[in-house]
């Protein structure tokens, strides 16, 4: 197996869990934070499924396109000889049920159907790829990973993989043989360079630095260091214990994330820190980024030293 395309957590989650211990957010942002974590938690579930199938497979992660004004995204493709093997990933949790083709949660709330996401993604990648001249034939799966998930009135479906089927899924997955394709490289290229960097949906809500409380979040338990030691930060809700360095770049990282339009200056980001003193910010943002001089301004952007 091979991750041609890694996932990483998406930006409008690292967002809305800075503004969660930031700003208050509503019910239905709260709501929107959980479910986008659920959602990327499964899926990193799914990829550790992924890891066990053999070298032969190419796994690319979290594509998103826009196709003919029509945007949709993949939460895991794979591509073994001629054959695309679509998967999207549900991480519900509790009981759910179908009555008339309609999926509802089981307090008879109607839910999107997650089946007819997959069908409406398989149609318009099959669209895409012919488009663009390949031959592949696809196999979509909807995967719901959450062993604490059932389904009542399920259909007899074998694009859809229950919890306890999965072993049994996987299992089967790697046993397919491969041949040769000898445009797999092309495609692959075509389905990155296609790939929509930023998704044009975002439920993030309005806010502005002046409106966000300040300070270095601890790792650990996410409640705010009130401390500095010379080398050091000790959390005094959990005593986690961060060197400064790395807890003043991931604050800066963060800030990154929050004002991307923005530049990094000293007096910024001390104010953004909160308890860093003004020398120690200075060398640790010397030490890290490039120093950009202008006129009497200066900024600082990332180089090729910068943190990982």
């Amino acid at each position: 197996m091979s991750f041609i395309k890694h996932r990483s957590k998406p930006d409008e989650l690292k967002v809305l869990e800075s503004l969660n211990e930031r700003m208050n957010l509503s019910v239905k942002e709260k709501n929107d934070l959980s479910n986008l974590a659920k959602g990327f938690e499964g899926e990193q579930k799914f990829d550790e499924w992924l890891i066990t199938l053999s070298n032969d497979w190419n796994i690319l992660n979290d594509l998103r396109f826009d196709w003919n004004n029509t945007y949709y995204q993949i939460d895991s493709l794979s591509l073994l000889s001629e054959t695309i093997h679509l998967f999207e990933v549900k991480n519900y949790e509790g009981d759910y049920y179908i009555e008339n083709d309609t999926w509802y949660s089981v307090k008879g709330l109607e839910i999107n159907n997650p089946f007819l996401q997959l069908m409406r993604a398989e149609s318009l990648l099959r669209r895409f790829i012919k488009n663009l001249g390949f031959k592949y034939s696809i196999e979509s799966y909807l995967i719901f990973i959450n062993p604490e998930f059932h389904l009542y009135h399920a259909p007899r479906n074998q694009q859809i993989i229950f919890p306890t089927q999965l072993p049994r899924f996987m299992n089967n997955l790697s046993k397919k043989t491969s041949k040769i394709a000898k445009n797999h490289t092309q495609l692959i290229e075509q389905l990155l360079s296609s790939h929509l960097t930023k998704s044009p949906y975002k439920r993030i809500p309005k806010y502005t630095f002046d409106s966000l409380k300040k300070g270095v979040v601890c790792m650990k338990c996410r409640s705010f260091i009130n401390s500095f030691r010379k080398i050091s930060l000790v959390c005094s809700q959990c005593g986690y214990k961060e060197s400064v360095t790395s807890a003043v770049l991931r604050s800066i990282d963060e800030y990154m994330i929050l004002f991307p339009e923005k530049k990094i200056t000293r007096s910024t980001i001390q104010e953004w820190c909160k308890i860093i003193p003004k020398k120690t910010l200075q060398k640790i943002l010397s030490n890290n980024y490039e120093q950009i001089i202008d006129g009497k301004n200066t900024h600082y952007i990332v180089c090729n030293k910068s943190f990982n």
